[in-house]
Formats: C-alpha cells, structure tokens, sequence
C-alpha cells in the first residue's frame, strides 16, 4: 500500500497541522504501509489557468513544466492520497493550487451522477482513497465546512472514495493540555493503522481526534484577554 501525503501548512513541520498528521502517519506505516510525505509550500507550483488543454489538446499533458510532473508519475502508483491542511479562508494559496493541478489526470469523459457532472481519474491512475487532515484555530467543528466539502467534491469529481477527515479544531490548545493531546495523537495513529488494515477508520476514533480541549467560553477569554493585552502594549 502506497500513500502520498501534502502537507500545505506554511508553517510545514512548525505547524499545528503536523501534530496530527505524523501520528496518522506513523500509523499507517505500523501497519507496512509506504508514505511518501512532501510540503507544498517547498515545491514550485504554478496556479492553474483552467484553460484545459489537459483535456482537450494534449490528454493528461500540463502546459507547466514545474514540480507537479514528478507529483504526477508519483500518484499514479499511489493508493491513497492524505491532504493536510490547516483551515485558512478557506485553503492556504500553495495547497489549493496542487489540488487545482491535479486536472490533468483526471479524464475528461463527463458522466452526470445524482445531478451533478463528474469525471474520474485516467485508468492509469491508481489511487482508490482520499483522506482529509486538518487543523484549525477556531473552537468549533463547523469551521472545517468549508475544507471538508472541498476534499468530498475532490473524491466524487475524480470517482475515488472519501475515507473520511481528521480534524483537530483549536489545536493551537494542544500544547496547553498534554493528558488530552496525548489521547488526540494515540487516536491519531490508531487512525492511520486502521485505514491500512481495515480500509477505514471508525467513528470512535475521529471524535477522540477533535475531542474538545476546553470549554468555548473559556476559549474565547483566554483568547480576546490575550487579544487586549498585545492591543495595549
């Protein structure tokens, strides 16, 4: 079993993203998975200009000659796809442009499914799953909306199935609360082995994953205190 992971977190092994995904990770190595981890943020990624000569002059040819062609040869031969990423408004710029870069290989035979146009990748291309990793400043679940639906269309655009989504909401908070983080990264891994052992991951350990770390009131003091402070320094 083969996993390619993008981590887009601008802060890359810094970030509050990487405290979830190297369990996740690790995990799935445990189980004699090989993974296969890179940053977006290291690797030269032009934005795409949609206008489709992937799929309507050159099939499955980007017009850039930039570090996606490596990236392409390598999802080829990759079973499972791991975004990671930290909730911006919505994604960070270098993440949302590898996922808009991905066109090329998917195939441009349109099907109409529950009344929405799909596609799918090129036969050619191996990849079966795509999990969603992330993190997020603010208190509540519903702040990864936006991410989650971004990483669902990704699996039904390209027919490939969403395996479900990691989310760690307030996670600059794990470091305040070791006893609760600890339980979060352990999840995390069990997480990882059970994908590759089971081919999903249960419920059960999703909710550990984004278990709350402090109440919201408690949350929203400590963080508009700390907001007035620097104000007033």
């Amino acid at each position: 079993m083969r996993v390619f992971a993008v981590n887009g977190s601008p802060r890359m092994e810094e970030g509050n993203t990487t405290k979830i995904l190297s369990p996740f990770l690790e995990g799935m190595k445990d189980a004699g998975a090989k993974i296969e981890l890179v940053y977006s943020k290291r690797m030269k990624i032009n934005p795409c200009i949609g206008d489709f000569q992937c799929w309507f002059k050159k099939v499955g040819e980007c017009i850039y000659n930039d570090d996606m062609q490596n990236i392409y040869s390598k999802l080829r031969s990759t079973d499972i796809l791991v975004l990671a990423t930290p909730v911006y408004i919505p994604l960070p710029g270098e993440m949302q442009n590898f996922i808009n870069r991905l066109c090329p290989i998917a195939e441009p035979l349109l099907r109409f499914v529950n009344g929405r146009t799909r596609a799918r990748f090129h036969e050619d291309v191996k990849l079966s799953k795509i999990v969603l990793v992330s993190s997020s400043g603010w208190w509540e679940l519903g702040n990864f909306d936006t991410v989650i639906r971004i990483a669902e269309e990704l699996a039904l655009n390209t027919n490939v199935e969403f395996a479900g989504a990691l989310l760690r909401p307030h996670a600059s908070e794990l470091n305040e609360y070791p006893k609760k983080a600890a339980q979060v990264f352990t999840a995390a891994r069990k997480a990882g082995l059970q994908l590759i052992t089971k081919g999903k991951i249960s419920e059960e350990l999703l909710q550990v994953i984004s278990q709350p770390l402090v109440t919201e009131e408690d949350f929203r003091t400590s963080n508009n205190k700390f907001y007035r402070d620097v104000k007033e320094t």
